[in-house]
């Protein structure tokens, strides 16, 4: 006979107690945990691991309901004091999934997982990457490192993320995050020391751009700009073929049509070009028109009929001006060029230019001889074939002075000096360059802002904004992730980093042999393996091999794999373009062994519990609806 609930123990008669061990209750959570596995396996599949992680299964409230239905479990279980037969196959399978729970928990709490990139030839590293981000404060007192994982509800101004005091009395927080950065170079000046350093503005008029840079002389990193269209250098010394002045015999031909006057084909014969801007105007009158030359800030008008065939100087300036040609009706027959009619109906020139200067624009030829020559009469030969690339390198002297040395496909290479805030026609398209400020002294410095919305891609890191408060002022600042950043603390600067957390492990990995596979017939990769050495502090040491799908276990002795001291070592990636290197990852679950008790005892609970006769509940004899009895009994 069953006993009734009057009999039951005093600490089974709770309200709350009667909670935990409601059925409804255990309905609930599970459907609320099988409802945030389908979202975390939305969000993986559509962001990646990092977000189901912050919104899911890394989430406080995700532990929390893990907690109850552990509660949920035990209480359940408690409710059938005194056991008997019947209650063993509901005993077993809750006992499992109490013991699943336990070795998850465990090994999410002190479980070890991430990556390690290895090089071939380096000494062993014990360095593991996470994939969980932290800020490292390397303060007075020691290193510091605070969570920084925030996709979910990033800190803001009005609700910071408060670190407390450092230990030279100032306060850090965090005030907010952004998932992309711009770095930009902005070098602080010194009294001496450090590199010289130079600020280029290059602009068009034609796009209405301007992109500008910071370059330090012979840096690694920022001694060059690229701008994609051309690449800009900055070095110490002085451009090769620079004489004493920089100056050098120059000639060039300009082609110029009345019809097209902002249109005009330079073609440098000698030394480089002059810089100068021929337009020539529509004849008025019967005559042949006028040109107008603009050179070195000057600008002269002259009668093309005067200087057809005749050598003119042009005044304010070290250059003579020529007309070699001019056709008051220019067509182009089978390649050659002739005159349509005597009527003014298309006049074009070609004119000469003459004079020892500095250039200011490219040569046509990079090697100065293989420039073909034009016939006299004709228009500028073009070479865009044999130009060279696009690239200016700019030289500071010992004492100050800038030259430079350019190359355009259109024009070929230059040399010559370089006038702070005087622009450099560059030849490529309409760029102008100038050097608009300059350090002789400076050190390197970086400036962080917010990236664009079209710049927020994986190759452009994303960044804390700290806020520091010590003695009355407040500064603000970027931390970029994998970037160290200095903060203006007193008696001494306080350095921080933000980027994945790094652990040291207790063993030293080194990449001994890294193989690629290659399909026969074909260069595409067919598999790639790892060798790797594995040392410990005391000296026990093994050596392994990992491939995809086949690990490699350090310790390797039974009873380190059983308790969950072994170090699973497997191969992440690789990369194609440095076959020295390796990615691997490393494992160290010490719950692993509950977690599969925990499912063995729950297959093995849930067997019983349907196939077992001798462990199922007895039936029960059917009983008067009005018996006392029937009303009073438990179902227990």
């Amino acid at each position: 006979m069953a006993t009734t609930s009057s009999a039951r123990p005093a600490w089974q008669r709770g309200s709350l107690f009667q909670f935990f061990a409601s059925v409804k209750l255990a309905v609930v959570l599970l459907a609320v945990l099988i409802i945030a596995a389908i979202a975390g396996t939305i969000y993986e599949s559509s962001f990646d691991a990092q977000v189901a992680r912050a919104y899911v299964y890394g989430a406080i409230w995700f532990n929390f309901w893990l907690l109850l239905l552990a509660a949920n479990l035990t209480v359940s279980a408690l409710s059938r004091w005194p056991w008997r037969k019947h209650h063993v196959a509901f005993l077993i399978t809750h006992l499992g999934i109490i013991t699943l729970l336990v070795g998850s928990f465990i090994g999410r709490q002190l479980g070890i997982e991430g990556t390690m990139t290895l090089f071939k030839g380096e000494p062993p590293s014990n360095r593991l990457l996470t994939q969980e981000h932290q800020l490292r404060v390397f303060d007075l007192d020691g290193i510091r490192g605070y969570p920084a994982d925030f996709v979910h509800r990033p800190p803001t101004s009005n609700h910071p993320r408060d670190l407390g005091m450092l230990a030279s009395g100032a306060h850090l927080q965090i005030v907010g995050h952004v998932p992309a950065v711009d770095a930009k170079l902005h070098p602080k000046p010194l009294t001496e020391g450090g590199l010289p350093a130079i600020h280029v503005a290059v602009a068009t008029a034609m796009m209405n751009q301007r992109i500008d840079s910071w370059l330090l002389a012979d840096h690694p990193q920022h001694g060059t700009f690229g701008m994609g269209l051309a690449n800009i250098d900055f070095k110490h010394g002085v451009a090769p073929t620079l004489g004493a002045t920089g100056e050098t015999d120059i000639e060039e031909t300009i082609f110029a049509f009345a019809k097209m006057p902002e249109e005009q084909v330079n073609r440098t014969v000698a030394g480089g070009s002059t810089g100068a801007k021929v337009r020539l105007q529509e004849p008025r009158n019967g005559d042949k028109g006028r040109i107008s030359i603009a050179l070195n800030g000057v600008e002269r008008d002259f009668n093309v009929a005067e200087i057809v065939g005749r050598e003119v100087p042009v005044e304010g300036t070290p250059f003579t001006l020529r007309i070699e040609s001019y056709w008051p009706d220019l067509k182009i027959e089978n390649g050659k060029l002739s005159n349509a009619s005597e009527q003014p109906n298309n006049p074009a020139i070609v004119a000469r230019i003459r004079g020892r200067a500095v250039p200011v624009a490219p040569p046509a030829d990079p090697h100065g001889t293989s420039a073909p020559q034009s016939a006299p009469g004709l228009p500028p030969a073009m070479n865009a074939g044999n130009a060279a690339q696009n690239h200016l390198t700019i030289f500071v002297a010992d004492d100050g002075a800038f030259s430079y040395e350019l190359t355009s496909r259109k024009n070929g290479r230059s040399t010559g000096r370089l006038t702070p805030n005087i622009a450099l026609p560059t030849g490529w398209a309409d760029w102008q360059l100038t050097l608009d400020q300059s350090l002789p002294h400076a050190e390197e410095a970086m400036e962080f802002s917010p990236a664009p919305a079209d710049r927020m891609t994986g190759d452009v890191p994303d960044a804390l904004r700290l806020r520091l408060e010590q003695n009355g002022n407040v500064s603000e600042l970027w931390a970029p992730s994998g970037w160290q950043v200095t903060l203006p603390t007193t008696p001494s600067p306080t350095r921080v980093s933000y980027g994945w957390r790094m652990i040291q492990l207790p063993i030293a990995i080194e990449l001994q042999d890294f193989e690629v596979k290659r399909n026969e017939g074909s260069d595409a990769p067919a598999g790639f393996k790892s060798t790797l050495r594995v040392r410990t502090a005391e000296g026990q040491a093994a050596t392994g091999s990992c491939w995809m799908n086949n690990p490699f276990s350090f310790p390797g002795e039974w009873w380190h794999t059983w308790t969950g001291r072994t170090f699973k070592i497997s191969q992440a990636s690789w990369n194609p373009e440095n076959l020295g290197q390796s990615t691997i990852q490393i494992l160290r679950d010490p719950g692993w062994l509950l977690k599969w008790i925990g499912s063995l005892v729950i297959v093995t609970g849930v067997f019983m519990l349907f196939y077992v006769p001798q462990f199922r509940r007895p039936a029960r004899k059917a009983a008067p609806v009005s018996s006392p009895e029937f009303i009073a009994t438990s179902n227990r």
